[in-house]
């Protein structure tokens, strides 16, 4: 979450999921009313319409929260991580540098992951409405991408609950040592530097051939997916779970929930 525009107070973050996630969703979801806000909406709804592909961001996007703040608060270091995340997602600290100061403070073992991962299923955290676009969007033969600065043993199970293969996901990777304790991360993962998830998103369009491609989400560094020589045709802000101002002020199309982007399917 940007600074000054998170959920409440870092403090939030060491809630218990439960009280944070009904809290999020009542302030979120409740009351939000379709508007066709954006600096080029009828086209951005246009091209998502006739898009080979669409990438989706995943904190804040696909589910309601941020998954290395998750793990953070069960780590009992949530409110130090929540304040590196905000400096990370408002482009006041190169992402790679928030990446590593976030895992030096939190160092998780592999058996904390997995341990944090049956008590917590992240498939629990589904935005509303994310499980009927992506099955829209697949059934209409677009592929649909996970691009994300989170991590990638969180995210898997994000996308077998949306019937995507883990091959499609593009995030970080935890690395561990044999006995399980934490080693860090795999840095040649583009999503490790700053400017990553854009490098991916061209990446992707160059080696398919797609004619047309849509990038959404909530954060800045979402939104230079659309800015990079080669990158998306189209960015499409989410404001469902986090509304911020750049993004909002930015974005080809903006949108509080999916139905909005179901509609023009």
């Amino acid at each position: 979450p940007q600074e000054g525009e998170r959920r409440g107070d870092a403090t939030m973050l060491a809630r218990p999921r439960l009280l944070r996630t009904t809290l999020a969703a009542s302030l979120s979801f409740a009351g939000k009313k379709s508007m066709s806000v954006g600096v080029r909406v009828p086209e951005a709804k246009a091209i998502l319409n006739k898009a080979d592909a669409v990438c989706f961001d995943v904190d804040s996007t696909v589910i309601r929260e941020e998954g290395i703040d998750e793990l953070a608060a069960y780590l009992g270091v949530g409110a130090e991580v929540a304040a590196l995340t905000a400096a990370a997602m408002g482009g006041d600290v190169p992402f790679h540098k928030a990446l590593e100061d976030r895992l030096a403070v939190m160092k998780p073992t592999k058996q904390q992951l997995e341990q944090m991962m049956s008590e917590q299923p992240m498939a629990e955290l589904l935005t509303p409405g994310i499980r009927e676009l992506v099955a829209d969007l697949t059934n209409r033969g677009k592929r649909v991408y996970l691009v994300s600065g989170g991590f990638r043993q969180m995210i898997e199970p994000v996308a077998t609950a949306l019937n995507l293969p883990h091959a499609d996901i593009y995030a970080n990777t935890f690395v561990f040592n044999s006995d399980g304790s934490f080693k860090g991360h795999d840095p040649t993962e583009p999503t490790s530097r700053a400017g990553g998830k854009a490098k991916v998103v061209a990446e992707l369009k160059a080696r398919f051939a797609y004619e047309k491609v849509v990038m959404v989400g909530d954060g800045a560094t979402d939104m230079e997916a659309r800015d990079v020589p080669g990158g998306a045709d189209a960015f499409i802000g989410f404001g469902g779970v986090q509304e911020r101002e750049k993004v909002k002020a930015g974005a080809d199309w903006f949108v509080y929930n999916f139905e909005e982007m179901r509609a023009v399917l």
